[in-house]
């Protein structure tokens, strides 16, 4: 297709990509398309189906053939099914599905392997004293074996896949029946899965043909594979960027000068500001991970003058209209309404990131069933429980079940984590997860120990302490990491895009340092902390990539000359401030 010459800047940018992307196509060429910040990934990939739709749907279907995308999350694979009309030569689903559908019939090969699959199986095979004719099933992610049934882990379906994708017989099956395989933002790939695809394919420039479609920019999870090269992969580089304004693409461009990107409307309004807050008077933190930053209070107050500053500049600080991305945890958590919950864990991540797995059952099972319940959307409820509730036969079940529905409610709103802990292990709707039972059990029978008995556990110590906050801390911290507020960490914000944004950097991260990674930018970075500067330079990019037309900066911790320097030169002397 050729280029319109009355098309804007950024949309003749996105028909080149997609120009180089069909022609891949034609000469059966796998390929890369790296898609910056607001490039319209997306948009390309499903161009990309429906190219393909047209040129060989029909033909593919004929063979019983599909082309497999791989996508990151559920909603994605919905979302890609949707825009194509759920057309039947597409297979869309999230990587597990799509493993778990190939491998499912290899039933002797999982049972003979299930040992090697993780070192967690081993000794849950000893248990019921081995393996025998059980059925290998993949349903809620959670490890299990019993005389009838073995329940795979998500990362053991994963596992197996890598070990049955070394094998040709099992290559020749995939190819057959995909002969077209798109990965949905590769950077995020299991990157065993991915160094597997590269040697079992690419190597030998044989199998399906793959098109990978991402960004290692945007990589912001621990377990990607991120960045993806090989000599027989095309890399395709889409230079246009349709969200944001003038501006803020002329500082992205600083950022990354190895993919400028062109914007949809050069006259488009927009603003840039970075403020920091070196001429602060006082002692800064000096304790672990906070080294330079503002005592808390301090940063709360930053924040509240600035956001009072941008309001009287226009900003408005609605769910709809603006967006603060706390690169920092230095704000309270008494802000988001779970200061309480926080001090339980002598790790942030227990919380922010969902590592504990208390946090994970009641933010990712609880509060989605009790939202649905409440809002009568009972087969969304039944859909979220799955096998974790036992089935109701008769109208004595129904009427109990509503009653025990109505009392979690109840305790949801005015009882504590322990409470509704207790009602759940009590009424077994939904259960809790056996990993869960058995530590509330441990954590009973060191409870029941003499003081001067028990033992330094450090978990269950936290759990006694959690057990004790109201469980409305558990509601806002749900609300706090699902978006339902102007705050957010850098989880979430991946393919989001809102009118303003406010990014604030400072410390609480083990893993995150911007003063040094904006001192790295400015000049050599060293040869063993490549991985520690690229996860702070793709968080900060992330961030900065957000906004649509405002973007702001605020650094609660102190920065360096050069770190100054370095903000200067990606967005303009003259829009650096102290706040």
């Amino acid at each position: 297709m050729t280029t319109d010459s009355t098309l804007n800047p950024a949309e003749r940018a996105s028909e080149i990509a997609l120009k180089k992307i069909r022609e891949c196509l034609t000469e059966r060429k796998s390929f890369l398309l790296e898609a910056g910040a607001g490039a319209g990934k997306t948009y390309s990939l499903i161009e990309t189906l429906k190219y393909l739709m047209k040129e060989r749907g029909n033909e593919l279907m004929n063979k019983h053939q599909q082309i497999a995308c791989i996508t990151y999350t559920k909603i994605a694979a919905a979302e890609i099914a949707s825009r194509t009309d759920s057309h039947p030569a597409i297979h869309s689903s999230t990587i597990h599905h799509f493993c778990w559908s190939l491998i499912k019939d290899f039933q002797p090969f999982l049972r003979a392997k299930l040992h090697a699959a993780h070192n967690a199986w081993p000794e849950k095979i000893k248990e019921v004293d081995g393996v025998n004719n059980q059925e290998v099933i993949y349903d809620l992610g959670y490890r299990k074996i019993d005389d009838k049934e073995i329940t795979l882990h998500h990362d053991d379906v994963l596992a197996f896949m890598v070990m049955l994708l070394n094998k040709p017989k099992f290559q020749g099956l995939l190819s057959k029946r995909y002969p077209i395989l798109f990965i949905d933002e590769y950077q995020d790939t299991n990157t065993a899965f991915a160094e597997t695809l590269k040697t079992s394919f690419l190597d030998a420039n044989a199998g399906p043909l793959i098109g990978f479609f991402g960004d290692h920019w945007q990589k912001i999870y621990g377990s990607g594979c991120g960045k993806i090269e090989h000599l027989n992969l095309e890399k395709i580089g889409k230079e246009a960027n349709f969200r944001s304004a003038p501006v803020i693409v002329n500082s992205l461009n600083h950022i990354r000068q190895s993919l400028p990107q062109q914007v949809r409307d050069p006259n488009e309004q927009g603003t840039v500001s970075v403020f920091h807050t070196n001429n602060w008077v006082g002692t800064r933190r000096t304790d672990n991970h906070w080294q330079g930053d503002l005592p808390a209070e301090d940063a709360h107050d930053y924040l509240v003058n600035l956001k009072t500053r941008l309001e009287s500049e226009g900003w408005e600080f609605s769910l709809n209209k603006t967006k603060i991305l706390m690169l920092t945890h230095n704000v309270l958590a008494s802000e988001q309404g779970y200061r309480n919950l926080a001090g339980t864990f002598r790790y942030k991540e227990a919380y922010s990131n969902k590592e504990d797995r208390h946090i994970a059952f009641m933010v990712d099972l609880l509060e989605p069933v009790c939202i649905a319940y409440a809002n009568r959307r009972y087969g969304e409820m039944f859909s979220l429980l799955g096998r974790r509730t036992p089935l109701m036969s008769s109208r004595q079940d129904k009427e109990q079940w509503t009653r025990d529905m109505d009392d979690l409610l109840a305790l949801r709103n005015s009882g504590t984590i322990g409470e509704v802990i207790d009602h759940l292990l009590n009424i077994k709707r939904p259960r809790l997860p056996e990993s869960l039972e058995n530590k509330e059990r441990r954590l009973q029978e060191w409870l029941l120990k003499p003081e001067n008995e028990q033992e330094e556990n450090r978990s269950l110590s936290e759990l006694k302490n959690l057990r004790g906050v109201a469980y409305s801390e558990v509601i806002a911290l749900s609300n706090f990491l699902n978006d339902s507020t102007p705050f957010n960490t850098k989880h979430g914000v991946k393919g989001a895009e809102f009118e303003n944004v406010l990014v604030v950097c400072g410390r609480g991260w083990n893993h995150y340092n911007f003063n040094q990674f904006l001192e790295w930018s400015g000049g050599n970075i060293p040869a063993n902390k490549k991985a520690t500067y690229e996860r702070n330079r793709n968080l900060f990019y992330v961030a900065c990539s957000r906004p649509k037309k405002h973007l702001c900066l605020l650094f609660t911790q102190e920065l360096s000359d050069s770190a100054i320097q370095t903000l200067s030169n990606w967005f303009g002397h003259e829009f650096i401030n102290a706040a």
